[in-house]
């Protein structure tokens, strides 16, 4: 029988791929048989090392996801090298907080333009290369914030329930071309846009308090979703927005 859990000759593009959970995703995908374009605005090289490391095989490109140009690249990169895409997991995203009250325009408008739109931009682009391979993965990294609401953080929380609604939107329209889209919805994770925030005794103790499992995860505690979603085994899988979250999102 198969392994479910295989991505021998699939293409992965993973975003927001040189740190935290899109690199960890990345490095899964290799060990399970995927080629990767992994992308970023900061440095990919040490993502790339890794799933070298790993036994796979990468090609690193610094993108703006806001950009539809570099977004089209990045996906005739993934063409030109490795002959096309099978997997998109659209994960580049950023925090920006404050009280309603005193909200900036500039910050509503950044964090939606990458968080929700970039996702938008990046399926519509990649649409064509999954349906000229007859069908992929779409995987949109919402949170748990967009099921409930973070203190100051409305963009923050608009955007991901935004992705969540994306994600259900695009699964009902693509099903016909055998595109599967799907979502995660990770808690607390420790990455580069958690550390400061979990150094805090504060957070820490709300952490304690909100998680059954009493800790935050770890970026490679949310690779085995990705996989399944991306593989054989998430093939009746579609409009779902998964929680890995340690049980947060189960109580009141």
């Amino acid at each position: 029988m198969d392994d479910l859990f295989s991505l021998n000759g699939k293409v992965a593009v993973v975003t927001g791929a040189s740190r935290g959970l899109g690199q960890a995703i990345a490095v899964g995908y290799a060990k399970h048989g995927a080629k990767l374009v992994v992308s970023d605005v900061l440095d990919v090289s040490e993502t790339i090392k890794m799933v070298e490391e790993a036994g796979g095989e990468a090609v690193g490109m610094n993108v703006d996801v806001s950009s539809r140009e570099q977004v089209k690249g990045m996906f005739n990169a993934a063409e030109e090298r490795f002959g096309g895409v099978d997997i998109l997991v659209n994960n580049a995203g950023i925090l920006r907080s404050a009280p309603a009250e005193g909200l900036h325009d500039e910050d509503w408008d950044k964090v939606i333009q990458v968080n929700l739109k970039s996702q938008f931009i990046a399926a519509q682009e990649v649409f064509p290369f999954l349906k000229k391979r007859g069908g992929g993965r779409i995987i949109n990294v919402a949170s748990i914030a967009g099921l409930l609401a973070f203190n100051q953080a409305i963009p923050y929380n608009a955007s991901k329930g935004g992705s969540v609604q994306l994600t259900r939107s695009l699964a009902f329209e693509w099903a016909q071309h055998n595109i599967l889209v799907n979502a995660i919805c990770p808690g607390i994770f420790l990455t580069g846009m958690t550390n400061d925030m979990l150094e805090q005794e504060s957070f820490k103790e709300m952490v304690k308090a909100k998680v059954p499992m009493g800790r935050h995860a770890v970026p490679e505690e949310l690779v085995g979703a990705a996989i399944y979603l991306a593989s054989k085994a998430g093939s009746y899988t579609n409009g779902h927005a998964m929680v890995v979250d340690g049980g947060w999102t189960c109580h009141l």
